[in-house]
């Protein structure tokens, strides 16, 4: 399996291609996504910032994820994970937002297992996704896990993005024309 390493080179390379830019939104993570991207060479030219929401408060004062939500149904959710990615791509004026918010133990947390993680992105013209995750392993497993993860649903965003632009630009079959 590759590492994130390698999957953040790759949205980077991606996004700096179209001239896009990207901000991260973390709970769980506390920070690494941010890292993962901002460890590989150039990442300056995509990447904003980041903001890490470890305290409800934070997603709620900093990202704007609606506070009735928090209150009713916790911090892990697909839901939550939608608003932060779009906070973050808002308050840190990005093309594309992603987020992470989940339970990496030791226990439980709003009634979640260890291991249940929601990521999202959020880009431009609608563009976004949530997926949720069942991890297995200690904190730092699932932890890198979800690094993994979130990379993986933007780099999932980003090529359907190109098929979608490409199959309006060129006829419909997502094959270039004569």
């Amino acid at each position: 399996m590759s590492g994130p390493g390698s999957a953040a080179a790759g949205v980077l390379e991606m996004l700096a291609g179209r001239g896009q830019s990207l901000a991260v939104a973390e709970s769980l993570t506390g920070g690494l996504v941010a890292g993962a991207l901002t460890a590989v060479p150039g990442a300056s030219r995509v990447v904003r910032g980041s903001v890490t929401a470890y305290a409800t408060e934070v997603k709620r004062e900093v990202l704007g994820v609606d506070g009735a939500l928090l209150a009713a149904r916790g911090a892990v959710g697909g839901e939550v994970a939608r608003q932060m990615a779009s906070g973050v791509r808002r308050v840190l004026g990005a093309d594309w937002g992603l987020s992470t918010t989940g339970v990496a133990g030791p226990g439980p947390q709003d009634g979640h297992p260890v291991g249940t993680v929601f990521v999202a992105v959020q880009g431009p013209d609608g563009a976004g996704a949530v997926r949720r995750l069942s991890l297995a392993g200690d904190r730092d497993r699932i932890r890198q896990d979800t690094i993994r993860a979130v990379l993986a649903l933007l780099l999932s965003e980003l090529t359907e993005n190109t098929r979608a632009q490409d199959t309006e630009q060129h006829g419909g079959n997502g094959c270039l024309q004569p």
